[in-house]
């Protein structure tokens, strides 16, 4: 038995101890925004964050997640509307397949949640461990920039 906290609610789960945490997300639970690339830990597709640091979920089985706090895409809209973020990478054409979307937004959210006024550099250097064939990353840079900067103007 695991329990875990997916985007705030508790879960307990029976399950076997080295299924991936992916498919259990995914086909367990339903949080089919965390996506299967690779399978190998190599694309960031599947990545989510765990207590706080991004991970690739295709390379954790689900008994090490075991008393943990996982953030999937999902848990990052807020009572059904899109986070600033992810309204960013709508508004900057930052989307196309979807594949690597989700990791790519969980990418952004572990740096400014680690760094609220990341430079470009840094931005290219989170995202690094994503892979997009599609959109390419001067959109998705431009669109985390893009939510940095609404950000700042707010405060």
């Amino acid at each position: 038995m695991v329990r875990v906290k997916i985007n705030g609610h508790e879960h307990v789960l029976q399950t076997e101890p080295l299924a991936r945490l992916l498919d259990v997300l995914r086909e367990t639970l339903g949080f089919t925004g965390t996506k299967e690339g690779c399978g190998e830990g190599e694309c960031g597709a599947c990545s989510v964050i765990i207590d706080g640091e991004l991970v690739n979920s295709c390379l954790i089985p689900i008994c090490q997640v075991d008393g943990c706090e996982i953030l999937t895409v999902e848990g990052l809209a807020v009572d059904g509307e899109l986070s600033l973020l992810q309204q960013c990478f709508v508004e900057y054409g930052a989307t196309q397949c979807g594949i690597c979307i989700p990791g790519m937004l969980m990418a952004a959210k572990a740096l400014l949640d680690s760094n609220s006024c990341p430079t470009r550099n840094e931005i290219r250097a989170a995202i690094a461990g994503n892979l997009c064939r599609c959109t390419g990353y001067m959109k998705i840079v431009d669109a985390i920039e893009a939510a940095v900067a609404a950000k700042l103007e707010v405060k």
